[in-house]
């Protein structure tokens, strides 16, 4: 979004609406605002009400220019607190709620918004967006993947329909694979998702991660080749939005790019794309640490090694941990323990000198658990 969507010219007369605020989540001298103001996902957006201090309203994931004007007036709403029993005045109790991190409180908000709503009513796409993400992050995955089913069909085309099919694709993937209602709603889902790909007005993220979340279907289906015609259109999809995209912008894709070239069976496509983002974005860790990977998997170990020490000279923060265990990968590939065992113990030692709020447990966990598994 910063190379896309917040460099949008009509933006531009909304600038003094808020005073704007980018957080580097990586940077230590940021731990303490962290602390106060956690986030989930990257973009994460937050408005914090000046007269308590507070996280009024807040969104997660991308959205256009046009949608960013939409959260600009339900957040300067938020913060008046605006109430009401109507579908408005739910509506914004439900953003309230999520920013209070009450996911299941802000779903029922949502649902009786939406019953309450008028067939034209406005926000109808939004309030459908949040009601299954509300119901995806509170793990009621049945009712997340009932609810999109039934308001998906009936939705005009565009983002939020897009969003609303996704999110239930997502649940159905996630939910148990006993439920016996699971497998025809991926199918439903992923039917939607893919139609939802010829929508107009949908930014290239958003194109990227449907193609994506189809692939993450057709693996759970194990359907080895429809992930790989699956992750070929995504190749091809990326290779042509690239050719009018700005260097931020098309580097912003590569994440997907990786993922896609190894699901193809084919890693070295990505590797001129991949080059390319290197040569142009030099301060930018990312191309270095992506490239190692594609080394790896081309079984190139001492190119992927000296592409991650090029991301580890200008990376910090707790992504820094994510290259040394994809470090420790490459190591194991290439058959030596002891780089291995050192990288996962320099992991570690970095691990325990990252202030609390920025030091990702879970991670800590997962390569305390692969160092003790080399040391029985």
């Amino acid at each position: 979004m910063r190379a896309t969507v917040l460099e949008d010219k009509s933006l531009a007369r909304h600038a003094g609406r808020f005073v704007w605020l980018s957080i580097d989540t990586e940077n230590e001298k940021n731990a303490a605002f962290l602390e106060k103001y956690p986030w989930e996902a990257v973009p994460t957006f937050e408005v914090i009400d000046p007269a308590d201090g507070k996280v009024a309203y807040r969104w997660l994931g991308s959205v256009s220019a046009k949608q960013l004007v939409q959260r600009f007036d339900e957040a300067e709403r938020a913060i008046a607190k605006a109430t009401g029993d109507d579908a408005n005045g739910l509506y914004d109790r439900a953003v309230q709620l999520d920013a209070e991190g009450k996911a299941k409180e802000s779903a029922e908000a949502y649902e009786q918004a939406l019953a309450k709503a008028p067939k034209d009513w406005q926000a109808r796409g939004r309030a459908a967006e949040g009601l299954v993400f509300e119901l995806s992050q509170s793990d009621q995955f049945e009712a997340c993947t009932k609810r999109a089913m039934e308001m998906e069909p009936g939705m005009p085309q565009g983002a939020s329909r897009a969003n609303v099919a996704a999110t239930g694709l997502d649940c159905a993937l996630h939910a148990d694979e006993k439920e016996t209602w699971r497998a025809s709603a991926i199918t439903t889902l992923e039917k939607a998702v893919r139609a939802s790909l010829k929508y107009d007005g949908l930014l290239s993220d958003d194109r990227a991660g449907l193609r994506a979340a189809l692939m993450d279907a057709l693996d759970e289906q194990k359907d080895e080749a429809g992930v790989k015609a699956q992750a070929l259109d995504l190749l091809d999809f990326l290779e042509a939005d690239a050719k009018n995209a700005t260097p931020e912008a098309r580097a912003a894709l590569d994440g997907y790019r990786v993922s896609a070239a190894i699901a193809a069976g084919d890693p070295g496509r990505a590797l001129a794309p991949l080059t390319l983002s290197e040569q142009q974005l030099p301060g930018d860790y990312n191309p270095p640490a992506r490239l190692a990977l594609i080394y790896r998997e081309l079984g190139r170990y001492d190119d992927a090694l000296a592409a991650s020490s090029r991301a580890l000279e200008k990376i910090y923060g707790p992504r820094k941990l994510t290259v040394l265990d994809a470090r420790a990968t490459i190591y194991e590939k290439k058959g030596d323990k002891a780089g291995v065992k050192k990288t996962l113990e320099d992991a570690i030692a970095y691990a325990g000198t990252l202030p609390e709020p920025q030091r990702p447990k879970r991670t800590v966990a997962r390569l305390e658990k692969k160092l003790a598994e080399l040391n029985p």
